[in-house]
């Protein structure tokens, strides 16, 4: 962080008066399902004895226990230094901010997996593994579980995004001018949002980044929920959770300050940000809620740095005004993945052992983006892949976790009190916990919650001594309790192990109405099973896809997996080990299999069958898998007769695969040129174009329907699409206002659009320009060929003159460009600044007076354009010499340039001026057909003698320049400073004579020639064996070959062959299409195995 921030910070926060009227009621964060009535009410603060209380309540704190991965302790943080009243200000503030620091230091130096009393502690700095973070465009929330978030995730290429390092987050990025004052941070549970806070501070407290920083405070949501009910000022909040602030003031205007809430989901308090309630002042008193609104928004401490972080599902609940930077921690990368496993095992070999098998199941690999996931792996397979143990090795998540457990339940079979507590009894308890508190959507419990399921607080604490790594108890403020299973996903296999266990052994069904309080009410009327009759297995199976399927965020679905995984036969018998089990018929199973396929076949949406068929793997069926993707590799599937149904089903199958989604193209499943059939199938497959970076839809009949499917994938969030093709597509106006309407859209991240031969006019024009103003910064490519565009390209000038536009590359061949708009372009082009790199006109007849306009904005400093394609434009020696006007002026940057098809004549010597200048950059020069005579190519030669090094490619087809010509260029080749690498002279007069030049050019040293055309010249054999000579030389270096139509014969593949047994031959493609060969000819070139030739052309 810059120093100077500090004072730019209050321009993001509103001006704030004093507290001035009374508290308006709070109305509630609506955080998640979560109840509150069950917190213990801590003590209560009366104004005129505040300072009593909070001394009390710290000499009532207790050591708390750290736990694996959070902030949530403070047990290492000391007690205040006693400061007497010599010490003066200065040195009074250096000592408390050095105790500030070395406490949270001890604080944050290790991470605990468990709790501290295993003394299972790791050295922060020696397990931490950096995480992939980047920026995120906004805090909305998703509606899918964070698996599938998580599977999604993994598709997106890592270049995609803004990778952020954490000790960077409030540094703003190249580009970005304005302050940072709060961050979001989100990610999905166990991701390592709250391990990257840890380092935040740890790497500050040891004085290795952010110094600028004065005091961090770090303040956990779970344990300022305890607090919900107290009102007190933002001064006594800090003295409670850092006592040695007490003898300093806090401000943010003379030092910066930096407060950290880690887990907004978690939050139970009632933020109304439209609260009209202002404090400005640190000691006035407030409710905690208030406190922390008035904090964010900034009327508190304005020109403090406040960093949240949060679960996808509350991230919205700070408005976005309120955030100048969303980031995402996106876990680990796939080096970071190996990296973990290589610092937690030091074993190397097991380390390998282990990636390699993980690698080997799709579903577990990709949960290795998740820590937490990468640490029960750790767990597990260190212990399974010993040759002391026997088994089969996880290959599915249930599996995964069922060993999990299993091991910490052995775990507890060592400790002293073990036989206290039986595992059958205590799996029961925790299972019904974690199955109605998910159902609720609840992380954290309060002691109320537990005795809602029938678990008192000492019961509670038992568990979490004897299975530290499922489920923890963890101190806040106040000798308040809060309990939490180490990770969602670790809750939802028990509470799916519950309701097998209580279906199995006592025929009980838990599907039944679950008392909820307040704004839970409505959620008693699900799960109606009668309990008095006999549900079977499938019965319950049914019920719960069912549920599943019904919830909007898809909570349930991880829970699905495990609990129809727990049935199959291989995980009875491993259950078994830790307690008495009943088996389930596999008819049941065979049951529950038929109806996960059925409602594949019929449910609406294709992204909610995904979760089914994670749910058959579980249950060990392939078969639908396997007949699709058998279906799609032998490209059958375009003949195919497919019902919609079965749509549904590929689309499964494309999404769960290993295969990459980087390119989606339609006619890989539609063979026929049928638009109806055409159309409904691109609408079926939309889930698979929303996950591909590139759709091509060129001439596949796509319509205004197809459009309208198309943008919902710009406008799906996150958006991955970034190139469409949709040329040859006569979707007119219509189509291209439909697509206008996604492009706009802030979520639209499309970097390449091509809409050529579309059928698109003014109108549409319009409306795409009209889009680009709204959401111009991403937008790289723009094909417009082929559409009547006329002067409605000065539209498109008006969107390259925003400063936010990115455009870089613009096609507009034959679009009816006029000298008007060759005005228009120039006025872009002068803009400052100008992204614009390459401009084509292909086919527009500007004229001479269209180039004399256009090169008013070539010849402008601000003008960075590189290639300009100018072909068949009616351009004469007029133009041409306007055009090397502007190139004397401003001729750095221009590397390839296009003047085919115009009739310059010997004008083509004004371009020679240009090629001499030592600041030409020119790389690509393409002057075919440009009536260029023998005195025209001595002036291009000459040019080339005076600057030879850049010139890479000379396109000189169609013009009459002889073996006279041909001569002057190989005295050019022979310059061992010239690096032409590709010449082209199809149809330009050159005989055997020519061919001869030729070849003592490439036995020059050094000779970087590597493409030679010389097709549609009359050579004959004996220019065919003059050129080889120069083939066989030592220095040769040519690798493609172009002789079409040439008059070789036979005669001339002997020579050919001779060169080619040389063991300097270097050449990889020879073209001889068009000349009169005899088979022994061909056999000649082609069945000597010592040729290096990959393509031959006859």
């Amino acid at each position: 962080m810059d120093d100077t921030q500090t004072s730019t910070l209050e321009d993001v926060s509103p001006r704030c008066s004093s507290f001035q009227q009374k508290r308006s009621e709070a109305e509630p964060s609506c955080v998640s399902m979560r109840s509150d009535w069950s917190m213990e009410h801590p003590i209560d603060f009366k104004s005129e004895d505040t300072k009593t209380d909070l001394s009390s309540v710290h000499q009532k704190r207790s050591e708390a226990e750290p736990s694996c991965v959070s902030l949530r302790s403070d047990a290492s943080v000391n007690q205040p230094l006693d400061y007497k009243s010599k010490d003066t200000k200065t040195d009074l503030r250096h000592e408390v901010f050095s105790r500030f620091r070395s406490n949270l230091l001890k604080k944050f130096e290790r991470l605990y997996e468990g709790t501290a009393t295993l003394c299972n502690h790791t050295v922060t700095n020696e397990i931490y593994t950096e995480l992939y973070i980047t920026e995120s465009e906004s805090g909305e929330i998703s509606n899918e579980h964070e698996v599938r978030q998580i599977e999604t995730q993994s598709r997106t290429a890592a270049t995609e995004d803004t990778a952020i390092k954490c000790s960077d987050i409030f540094r703003p990025l190249p580009g970005q001018d304005k302050a940072i004052r709060t961050v979001l941070t989100k990610g999905v549970a166990g991701i390592g949002k709250t391990v990257s806070v840890q380092k935040f501070i740890l790497d500050w407290a040891e004085g290795k980044e952010n110094q600028d920083v004065k005091l961090i405070f770090p303040l956990p949501f779970r344990e300022i929920n305890l607090m919900k009910d107290k009102t007190l000022s933002l001064s006594d909040l800090l003295h409670v959770f850092f006592p040695e602030t007490k003898e300093t003031e806090i401000s943010s205007d003379e030092y910066k300050v930096l407060f950290i809430f880690d887990g907004l989901d978690e939050c139970r308090l009632s933020l109304n940000f439209k609260s009209k309630v202002k404090l400005c002042n640190i000691s006035e008193s407030a409710s905690v809620d208030v406190l922390l609104m008035n904090l964010i928004v900034g009327n508190l401490l304005p020109s403090a740095l406040i960093w949240i972080t949060s679960r996808p599902a509350a991230a919205d609940l700070v408005p976005s005004e309120f955030v100048q930077r969303v980031t995402e921690v996106r876990g680990f990368n796939e080096l970071q993945k190996g990296e973990y496993f290589r610092k937690r095992i030091s074993d190397q070999s097991l380390a390998d052992r282990i990636i390699s098998h993980l690698k080997s199941s799709r579903s577990l690999y990709i949960m290795c983006h998740i820590p937490v996931f990468c640490w029960i792996s750790a767990t597990v397979l260190q212990k399974m892949l010993t040759p002391a143990e026997s088994g089969e090795i996880p290959k599915t998540l249930t599996q995964m976790y069922t060993h999990f457990l299993i091991l910490q339940i052995n775990i507890k079979h060592e400790k002293d009190y073990e036989k206290k507590v039986t595992d059958e009894d205590m799996i029961l308890k925790l299972g019904k916990v974690a199955f109605q508190q998910l159902v609720k959507g609840n992380l954290i419990f309060y002691e109320g919650d537990l005795r809602e399921c029938g678990i008192d607080v000492t019961e509670a604490s038992v568990y979490s001594g004897l299975c530290t790594q499922i489920f923890r108890e963890e101190l806040g403020l106040y000798q308040g309790k809060v309990f939490c299973f180490v990770h969602l996903s670790i809750q939802e296999h028990i509470a799916a192990l519950y309701v097998h266990l209580s279906h199995t052994n006592n025929n009980r069904n838990v599907f039944e109405p679950i008392t909820k309080l307040n704004a839970l009410s409505k959620v008693k009327d699900r799960f109606q099973l009668n309990s008095s009759e006999h549900v079977s297995l499938s019965e319950l199976h049914q019920r719960a896809v069912d549920e599943a399927l019904q919830s909007k965020n898809g909570h349930l679905d991880l829970f699905l997996r495990f609990l129809l995984g727990l049935s199959v036969e291989s995980h009875q018998i491993l259950l078994q080990q830790i307690m008495t089990l009943k088996r389930s018929r596999s008819d049941s199973n065979e049951k529950t299999v038929e109806y996960i396929k059925k409602k594949i076949r019929t449910i609406d949406s294709p992204e909610k069958s995904i979760n089914l068929y994670h749910c058959l793997n579980e249950l060990g069926d392939h078969s639908l898998v396997e007949q699709i993707q058998k279906c799609l590799k032998s490209g059958k599937i375009k003949e195919a007769t497919i019902s919609s149904s079965q749509w549904s089903a590929v689309v499964c199958v494309l999404l769960t695969s290993e295969e990459d989604l980087d390119e989606f193209c339609l006619d890989k499943f539609v063979k026929a040129k049928n638009k109806h059939k055409n159309m409904e199938v691109l609408q079926k497959l939309l889930p698979v174009i929303k996950e591909s970076r590139s759709v091509q839809l060129s001439n596949c009949g796509v319509t205004d329907e197809g459009c309208a499917a198309l943008v919902l994938a710009l406008r799906s969030n996150p958006s991955h699409l970034r190139e469409l093709n949709l040329s040859g597509n006569e979707i007119g106006d219509s189509g291209v206002m439909l697509l206008s309407a996604g492009l706009e859209d802030p979520h639209c991240k499309l970097e390449k659009l091509w809409l050529s031969d579309c059928g698109v006019t003014d109108e549409g024009c319009a409306a795409l320009t009209s889009a680009l103003r709204s959401n111009p910064s991403h937008l790289r490519h723009l094909n417009l060929t082929g559409n009547k565009l006329g002067n409605s390209v000065n539209l498109l000038s008006d969107v390259l003159r925003n400063p936010h536009c990115k455009l870089e590359i613009l096609w507009l061949n034959y679009c009816g460009v006029t000298d008007e708009g060759c005005a228009s372009l120039a006025s872009a082009l002068r803009s400052n600044p100008s992204h614009l790199r390459q401009l084509d006109l292909i086919g527009n007849k500007v004229g001479d007076l269209g180039i004399n306009r256009l090169v008013a904005g070539l010849e402008d400093p601000h003008c960075k354009l590189e290639k300009l394609w100018l072909r068949d434009c009616g351009i004469t020696g007029e133009g041409c010499a306007a055009l090397v006007s502007a190139l004397t002026s401003n001729p750095s940057h221009l590397g390839h340039l296009s003047l085919t098809g115009n009739k310059l004549g010997n004008s083509v010597n004004l371009l020679s001026d240009v090629l001499q200048n030592p600041h030409c950059k020119l790389e690509k020069l393409w002057l075919n057909d440009c009536d260029i005579k023998d005195e025209g190519c001595a002036a291009l030669a000459s040019a080339l003698r005076s600057n030879p090094s850049h010139l890479r490619q000379l396109n000189l087809s169609l013009n009459k320049i002889g073996d006279s010509g041909v001569t002057l260029l190989s005295a050019v080749l022979k310059d061992p400073r010239c690096k032409l690498e590709i010449l082209r002279l199809r149809d330009c007069g050159v005989t055997d004579e020519g061919c001869a030049s030729l070849a003592s050019a490439l036995r020059s040293n050094p000779s970087y020639l590597r493409h030679l055309d010389l097709s549609w010249n009359k050579i004959g054999d004996l220019g065919v064996k003059r050129l080889c000579a120069g083939l066989k030389g030592n220095h040769c270096k040519l690798e493609i070959l172009w002789l079409r139509d040439c008059g070789i014969t036979d005669e001339g593949c002997v020579a050919l062959a001779s060169a080619l047994r040389s063991n300097s031959s270097l050449l990889r493609h020879l073209n001889l299409t068009g000349n009169k060969l005899g088979k022994s000819g061909v056999k000649l070139l082609k069945d000597n195995p010592h040729y290096k030739l990959e393509t031959v052309y006859c």
